[in-house]
């Protein structure tokens, strides 16, 4: 029983650390983070960087999804959505976002249209937050001839999609201009015209969230680009303009937020180059706890190593390492039989007999 025990714990206490620390994945190149809070669960999407070492360019096809119950624990689902679920479309599984509305899921998706120029942004649907998604529409919801504010061809990019309390949902997309329309109920038609925010500096990745009654719009300002961000009282402003959430990265040039609020905390989501061999085409999804000052205002959110603080297990796997090594040695047990007493009396014993498995979220 002692055995299984501590086997167990240390199984388990592996387990919760294993995927602990950023970049949050480690085997491939993720980029472009969006997330959803959904049964208890996150679930983390991002882009799949496939430009090799050495590589000038964006090269992704797929969107992945992981989730999670603790933060510190990421199962892969695989990819939910691909470039080609897009008839219409020829490449870039860029950055999206994700809604979920009357018992389905929403991902937002930019990729290059095949027979307009220029960036489009589709709609995918599916009855799991891990898909598979399928084209809801057979077009296009934003092609690039559908706004005329600046002449470049990547302009309706960055979808960020939000649902308000009473229902009504609103899209904001945008590279240089930022723009926002409402959605219809049915989550894959405009709802009126398309609308720009004057905003001084703006670069991408607008994405909107409320917390606490407060409605926060963050963006990438700049290029090298930094996370900023304005409050307002409404999914549409008017915009009040505060500071810096995160600085600048170091080598890749985009940083791309996602913001959520999970289990009493609040967290961001972002990119860099941290693993090896990355770069400006080959990046690394972290995450990072996000605070709010008394007023309402954000704090400054600095990169670490470690991201999201980690839940401390005990006993720690050292410690109970040690404790099976020290038990095996001193003939308590065979590795495959049962102990033929037990003196509590012992230190070592009453030592193994506390040791229980950590308690784990499914």
């Amino acid at each position: 029983m002692i055995r299984k025990t501590l086997m167990a714990a240390a199984l388990g206490a592996a387990s919760l650390v294993a995927h602990a620390g950023n970049p949050l994945f480690k085997d491939i190149f993720t980029a472009d983070p969006f997330a959803l809070v959904d049964n208890g669960r996150v679930y983390l999407y991002v882009g799949k960087d496939d430009t090799p070492e050495g590589g000038k360019d964006y090269v992704m096809k797929e969107w992945r999804v992981y989730s999670s119950c603790d933060m510190v624990n990421w199962q892969s689902h695989g990819s939910p959505l691909d470039v080609k679920a897009f008839a219409w479309a020829k490449k870039d599984a860029w950055a999206g976002d994700i809604a979920k509305v009357g018992g389905k899921y929403y991902i937002y998706a930019p990729v290059e249209h095949a027979t307009i120029p220029g960036k489009s942004i589709g709609v995918a649907v599916s009855d799991s937050p891990t898909g598979p998604f399928k084209d809801a529409r057979g077009s296009a919801l934003i092609t690039n001839d559908m706004t005329k504010q600046v002449s470049i061809s990547w302009d309706d990019i960055d979808p960020g999609v939000f649902v308000d309390d009473d229902g009504q949902a609103y899209l904001y997309w945008g590279n240089q201009v930022l723009k926002w329309a409402k959605l219809k109920r049915n989550m894959i038609e405009l709802d009126g015209p398309i609308n720009v925010v004057p905003m001084e500096r703006f670069t991408e990745a607008p994405y909107l969230h409320k917390h606490k009654g407060t409605y926060y719009l963050t963006w990438s300002r700049d290029f090298p680009e930094e996370t900023v961000y304005a409050t307002g009282p409404s999914a549409t402003g008017p915009w009040t303009q505060h500071g810096v959430i995160m600085d600048k990265n170091r080598v890749v040039k985009t940083i791309h937020q996602a913001i959520i609020d999970f289990n009493g905390k609040s967290y961001i989501f972002y990119h860099n180059d941290k693993l090896p061999t990355g770069g400006e085409y080959r990046r690394s999804v972290a995450v990072e706890e996000l605070h709010y000052n008394a007023d309402g205002t954000i704090k400054h959110v600095p990169q670490t190593e470690k991201g999201r603080p980690r839940i401390r297990v005990r006993p720690a796997v050292d410690d109970i390492i040690r404790e099976w090594t020290h038990l095996t040695r001193t003939g308590f047990f065979a590795p495959d039989s049962k102990p033929a007493s037990c003196s509590c009396s012992s230190p070592s014993m009453s030592n193994a007999i506390s040791i229980v498995p950590p308690k784990r979220c499914t």
